[in-house]
């Protein structure tokens, strides 16, 4: 296995794009993962491509037979490194920890289930030595995929669009190809509580979209249920805007003006035709709306604070238990 054979000089010449691979219990997939990876390397060695592919795997504390695969697809390979996180820390942190040790000309990240062809990589990296910076791969379909998550995706970041100043990439995930500039920037940004599609806009340069088919996952099933993905998406509002505090300021004013206007209504009725009996269920209607809003009202200012405290405590994103560079 591995790829065709160059020498030292010619390896000296060329440029490196490092893909990164984050796992979490995916012994399923990984040995046709490796093969497509090994012919991909192969083939990019064979075109003359002007740079050479190297692999990073970084395990996120599976519990099956995920890191014995990798150490053996790691013998005796110097284009193969792996980390193994000392726990589950999530996606997001084990693809910061990838980035972190990551020391090539480019970075590609790219999921293990195989959704997204590792094929494509060599289209990407022709528009990257063509002087953009971030090629951010855009699904045209996604298959596999139920009509619901798609529907919810896309509202997601219609939202995100709308509440914060930056441009957000749609119908995207973390498959792409960062310039080092690029994961330079990103290893700056210590937030714990990370949105990394988010950041990917965020950091800025210059980026260019790759349309492509999304095929569904090879082996085994996906790691993220709806309670993980709707924590991710409240991390990416909460993290980059504070457009839900200012609507409950919104909110809070409209009530309080209207609460106003309301009390001069029953001033002006009482001197004039004397005082009546409210009735007892617009009161209560009023007191449970009222309660509900200002329910709403703390939870967001808990989230934010909840971010705020998690931050200041200043832990490490992750502990490294095992690793081969």
């Amino acid at each position: 296995m591995g790829g065709c054979a160059v020498d030292g000089a010619d390896i000296d010449r060329l440029k490196t794009i490092e893909v990164l691979v984050p796992c979490y219990n995916e012994e399923s997939v990984l040995p046709l993962l490796f093969e497509r990876l090994d012919s991909l390397a192969v083939a990019v060695g064979e075109q003359g491509k002007p740079y050479r592919l190297a692999f990073l795997f970084v395990d996120d504390g599976s519990k099956d037979g995920t890191r014995d695969l990798i150490r053996g697809y790691a013998v005796g390979r110097d284009d193969v490194k792996y980390v193994f996180l000392s726990r589950n820390f999530g996606k997001e942190t084990a693809m910061l920890a990838g980035i972190d040790i990551v020391d090539a000309d480019a970075l590609v990240i790219i999921d293990a289930d195989l959704q997204d062809p590792p094929e494509l990589i060599p289209e990407m990296a022709d528009l990257w030595l063509s002087g953009y910076e971030d090629v951010y791969a855009r699904r045209r379909s996604r298959k596999g995929e139920s009509w619901l998550k798609k529907v919810t995706s896309h509202l997601y970041y219609s939202l995100l669009q709308k509440v914060t100043n930056i441009d957000i990439q749609r119908d995207t995930g973390d498959f792409r190809l960062l310039d080092r500039k690029c994961v330079e920037a990103l290893k700056r940004l210590r937030e714990t509580d990370r949105n990394s599609k988010a950041l990917f806009s965020w950091i800025g340069f210059k980026k260019i979209e790759f349309i492509y088919d999304r095929d569904a996952r090879a082996a085994g099933k996906t790691k993220w249920n709806y309670i993980q993905l709707v924590k991710l998406a409240l991390d990416g509002i909460t993290s980059f805007t504070v457009a839900p505090l200012r609507v409950m300021t919104l909110i809070g004013g409209v009530i309080s003006l209207c609460a106003v206007v309301y009390a001069l209504v029953v001033f002006v009725r009482t001197l004039v035709w004397g005082i009546d009996v409210p009735g007892y269920a617009s009161l209560l209607i009023i007191v449970l709306v009222l309660g509900g809003i200002q329910l709403i009202g703390l939870g967001i200012i808990g989230e934010y604070l909840g971010r705020v405290f998690v931050q200041t405590k200043n832990r490490p994103n992750y502990f490294v238990e095992e690793e081969k560079l």
